[in-house]
């Protein structure tokens, strides 16, 4: 049996955006048996231009089901069926996600119209819906629309069925294993499908257990399997001869974990970390004259700490950039313009003269204190307390005066324990400078759940 669906959203993100529309035709590989179809409460705005390509619109949704309304009645609905889809993965991923904030984890096989149809039906300019379904005389009423976009696909599906010669479509089930082409021989799509949605890191192995790779969260290992881009992709697929894992419940442990034993164990397929994450760093100094600057220069040139890192001297500058904008500091001072007198933002009144001695060392070195503030690691000793591995456990990660000091994890019920008795619980782990980038943009970016300072 199958179910094929498509779906509304607020935005093209299942992080941040949530569905708008949802219609599922059942189809038993010969003709549509059931349908159905609903609009759903975001509970969020929709955006201006999403509501001019759909046609949704704000008081539309006002009074329809919220999903965890509906989400049961999907779950029984689609029990033993695979989804079918146009570009499965963007509806199926928005329909995971919705289930995920319920703590659920909804699984189902599924298949895709746009990879069956380039196979079945080659040589077409576009597979997109729109074009391939008016090239094969497939009419869309209501584009844009769930059930119009699903119904297309259904007709576009009976189609491809049709091209099977008669082959019953439970055939094209094996279509999904096509994404893990080239795999070693013995790692089963089944192996790759156990591999858990919870946050952890993830181990390749060839056959004599040597250690090809390491990775956190399931989507990127997917990434990796399904990679056929390139000859050193290619050869690890081929290399793999069983995956691992190790869960950390939190995905800031997962990162701290995967660059600390990637710098230890040296995995062939790991370049990146063997060294380094970030290759640009921001350095700080004083000037003959008592000011603050600021310079961008390659980690590998100085032995010196950075104040922070970069993965490219574009992004390194842009950053500073934005950065000396937003607290009104000097361009030559930061070595953003060379030149012997006033920089540019001087003559277009953005600098009070620091370049030329013109502003107190005092007042300008306040801002730029200001800066170097926003970027350092909380200089205190602080626990950062997160999700564990299991609803009964938390996470821990301890800062000692801006140095990493470690992770671990308690239980729920040991919470009231006091800070001495946590601190006996953290893993001793060694500091560096990506492991500092990781925090500084974890909280920068992220929520935790608590901050404990001590």
């Amino acid at each position: 049996m199958f179910a094929i669906l498509d779906i509304e959203t607020t935005g093209g993100s299942p992080k941040s955006e949530k569905i708008t529309e949802i219609a599922i035709f059942f189809h038993d590989g010969e003709k549509v048996v059931d349908e159905w179809s609903t609009l759903i409460n975001p509970e969020k705005p929709i955006p201006y231009f999403i509501t001019g390509m759909t046609g949704i619109t704000n008081e539309m949704v006002a009074d329809a089901p919220r999903f965890y309304e509906v989400a049961r009645e999907i779950v029984e609905k689609t029990e033993n069926h695979t989804i079918v889809g146009h570009n499965v993965s963007f509806d199926y991923s928005f329909i995971r996600s919705e289930f995920k904030r319920l703590g659920f984890d909804f699984s189902r096989k599924t298949l895709c119209t746009v990879k069956l149809s380039r196979k079945l039906l080659p040589g077409y300019k576009s597979y997109s819906l729109g074009k391939i379904c008016k090239e094969l005389g497939i009419v869309i009423e209501d584009r844009h629309r769930a059930a119009g976009d699903a119904l297309a696909t259904v007709k576009l599906f009976e189609l491809l069925l049709d091209k099977q010669n008669g082959e019953s479509g439970f055939g094209l089930l094996n279509e999904p294993a096509g994404r893990y082409r080239n795999l070693n021989e013995h790692l089963t799509v089944e192996d790759i499908e156990r591999i858990p949605e919870e946050c952890g890191t993830y181990y390749f192995f060839d056959d004599k257990q040597q250690l090809l790779y390491i990775r956190n969260i399931r989507h990127r290992v997917l990434s990796h399997l399904g990679n056929s881009g390139s000859k050193r992709a290619l050869e690890m697929k081929q290399r793999i001869h069983t995956i691992s894992y190790e869960l950390t419940g939190s995905e800031l442990i997962a990162l701290l974990k995967e660059s600390r034993e990637i710098k230890e164990q040296k995995p062939m397929y790991n370049r990146a970390q063997k060294r380094s994450l970030y290759y640009w760093g921001l350095y700080t100094s004083r000037d003959e004259y008592g000011y603050i600057t600021f310079r961008l220069q390659k980690i590998s040139e100085t032995a010196d700490d950075p104040v922070t890192c970069y993965n490219s001297k574009k992004e390194a500058r842009e950053a500073l950039t934005r950065m000396v904008e937003k607290n009104w500091l000097c361009q030559k001072l930061c070595g953003l313009y060379q030149t012997d007198g006033a920089c540019f933002h001087h003559a277009i009144r953005q600098c009070n003269g620091a370049c030329i001695q013109a502003e107190a060392v005092k007042d300008y070195n306040k801002r730029a204190e200001t800066l170097l503030d926003s970027l350092k690691l909380d200089r205190g000793n602080v626990l950062i307390i997160d999700r564990g591995r299991s609803e009964e456990e938390r996470s821990l990660v301890r800062i000692e005066k801006g140095m990493y000091m470690g992770y671990g994890y308690i239980q729920v019920n040991e919470c009231y324990l006091g800070i001495d008795q946590m601190l006996e619980c953290i893993r001793p782990e060694l500091d560096n400078r990506d492991i500092r980038q990781i925090l500084r943009n974890w909280l920068k970016n992220n929520k935790v759940e608590k901050m404990l300072y001590y």
